[in-house]
């Protein structure tokens, strides 16, 4: 898909499941909580951890009965952890490519500023970023119109693209603005997979990519 970049053209980006895999925060987490609750046996503490998560068990239950450790502290320690992730292929050269002929990149991710602000640094986003978008900071989640009227109050008459993943939420509202939507296929990895849900045309993309590497930024 080609998109034609000028200083009039902001491109808006979802974080998860969009940039990079949520699950890989995820295993992230679990890696460095299992290493914190048993330092010799972390492993297969941590392969248990993934198989209950895998099972739609409740993983945190397990673990404070098992290791007399509160939820509350594990959900801080999940929350709060350094990841360690990395952006899709492709990602990040698209990026640079829209900075180079001068777009605008923005950024709108629902969750805590804490755990998405360590999401963004560890995937280097944070230099390439002209504006971010968070809901627990703004108030609300998407589809609120006020989490995308961010934009358009910044950078008024301009193209507007937003590219996500989430059927659910993702679509609505960039379509009702009239900027052009465009939706990131399930790898299979995605941790929302009801979009047979979703069947209006309203939720939507006008547009869908099997990767990120399939848009082809170049200047008007």
């Amino acid at each position: 898909m080609d998109i034609k970049i000028d200083h009039k053209t902001v491109i808006v980006f979802d974080l998860d499941d969009t940039l990079y895999n949520e699950i890989e925060y995820l295993k992230s987490a679990y890696l460095e909580i299992a290493q914190k609750l048993d330092k010799e046996n972390y492993l297969p503490l941590y392969a248990h951890m993934f198989s209950l998560f895998r099972n739609n068990k409740n993983v945190f239950d397990f673990l404070s009965e098992q290791f007399k450790v509160s939820k509350s502290q594990l959900l801080t320690d999940y929350r709060a952890h350094k990841p360690k992730i990395k952006l899709f292929d492709g990602a990040l050269s698209i990026l640079k490519n829209i900075k180079k002929y001068n777009g605008k990149i923005g950024l709108i991710t629902d969750g805590r500023t804490t755990t998405q602000t360590n999401k963004i640094h560890a995937l280097g986003l944070s230099p390439l970023l002209d504006q971010i978008v968070i809901s627990e900071e703004i108030g609300s989640e998407k589809p609120h119109p006020n989490n995308f009227k961010v934009f358009e109050s910044r950078y008024g008459k301009a193209s507007y693209y937003y590219i996500a993943d989430n059927i659910k939420k993702d679509f609505l509202t960039p379509n009702a603005l009239g900027w052009r939507s465009i939706g990131l296929i399930d790898n299979g990895l995605n941790m929302h997979s009801d979009r047979y849900l979703y069947l209006d045309k309203e939720y939507q993309p006008q547009n869908m990519i099997i990767s990120l590497s399939d848009l082809n930024i170049s200047p008007k």
